[in-house]
């Protein structure tokens, strides 16, 4: 578990280091805990989202996800945001130790960190296509 919570911490990390630096190229260099936060939850909804989505598609076409179950989800992914970046800063020792990382190592976390992101984009937008595919008027 204190692996995954430090891979989960290196990854709001490089997501932190790239709003600061395109925040600051920019002339908004403001709330970078704010947007990082809402970038990162943002990532984590979407892939939720496209799960869920795979359930109507391969699982049970029947079951009709409400508004009330993505309000749940996204207030669930608030508190722990909340739970592991607001309430204490713990994560800012973490960032210390990623800043001490070899220049090399970062750069391959960055490249990482950057395919995860393209593959949770990539992974939404090809569940909703397969979600059009289906004529749901026979399911519901």
């Amino acid at each position: 578990m204190e692996k995954a919570k430090r891979y989960y911490h290196y990854f709001y990390y490089k997501i932190y280091c790239f709003i600061d630096y395109t925040s600051e190229q920019m002339g908004g260099k403001f709330l970078t805990d704010l947007k990082t936060g809402i970038a990162v939850g943002a990532l984590e909804f979407w892939l939720i989202i496209s799960f869920l989505n795979y359930y109507n598609i391969y699982i049970d076409r029947d079951v009709n996800f409400s508004k009330n179950v993505y309000i749940i989800i996204g207030l669930f992914l608030a508190l722990i945001k909340y739970l592991m970046f607001v309430r204490t800063d713990e994560w800012k020792r973490y960032f210390e130790k990623f800043d001490a990382l070899p220049r090399e190592v970062n750069k391959k976390g960055g490249w990482i960190v950057f395919g995860i992101t393209v593959f949770i984009i990539l992974n939404l937008i090809l569940s909703f296509y397969l979600m059009m595919q289906i004529d749901w008027s026979k399911y519901r």
